[in-house]
């Protein structure tokens, strides 16, 4: 079963303030976020603010304690990582898995915009962590 990469879906940057991080955005390069969420089960806020046919996806911890509390922790605000859109995130978590590589997710879960995500660990290929991203209907 052979996965295809759909599109860049987003590219994710942990930031510790969004309203300022959007304000940012906003006076440098005149864009407005398309959406603005709360995703609970991700322990972010998030705004997607839409570049082409892809996002810049500003993620801002709900706690100390969550993955992007953690990083902002360890790394500062910067680069989180990059999701990629899948047609199904089932036959890409089975490739993946066919492969070898190293999941954080073996099951999809939910994500912003009604998505279904999972991650893929850093280690596995070059350091980055890499998001799949299967969008709704």
């Amino acid at each position: 079963m052979l996965v295809k990469l759909l599109n860049l879906d987003h590219v994710g940057i942990a930031v510790t303030d969004l309203n300022r991080a959007l304000d940012g955005y906003r006076e440098r390069y005149g864009v407005e976020p398309l959406y603005r969420e709360v995703v609970a089960a991700q322990g972010v806020e998030e705004a997607m603010l839409p570049v082409g046919g892809s996002f810049v996806q500003l993620l801002r911890p709900l706690a100390a304690d969550t993955p992007v509390g953690r990083f902002l922790e360890k790394r500062g605000e910067g680069l989180h990582h990059v999701a990629f859109m899948v047609a199904s995130i089932e036959i890409a978590l089975d490739h993946m898995r066919e492969q070898g590589a190293r999941l954080i997710d073996e099951v999809a879960r939910p994500g912003g915009r009604g998505a279904r995500i999972a991650f893929v660990h850093p280690a596995d290929l070059g350091g980055t962590l890499i998001e799949l991203v299967e969008l709704p209907g």
